[in-house]
């Protein structure tokens, strides 16, 4: 329903805000980190859920911390 529809956006808006977290944590390795998101979330795709993708980015689960910025 609605309710459900309503929470994946949500938690889609915190996965966006974390992993943009990562880039402004190390601005001087932009290159490095974006490398690392291409070969860890888009070059996966769907071979593994989006958690373990977001986990092998960000090399631990997702925090709500940034969308709360």
């Amino acid at each position: 329903g609605y309710a459900a529809g309503y929470y994946s956006y949500k938690w889609a808006e915190v996965l966006s805000a974390d992993a943009y977290a990562a880039f402004e944590e190390a601005p001087q390795q932009v290159a490095e980190t974006g490398a690392r998101f291409r070969r860890e979330v888009l070059a996966r795709g769907g071979s593994r859920s989006a958690a373990e993708n977001f986990r092998a980015f960000r090399g631990r689960a997702p925090k709500i911390d940034a969308l709360l910025r």
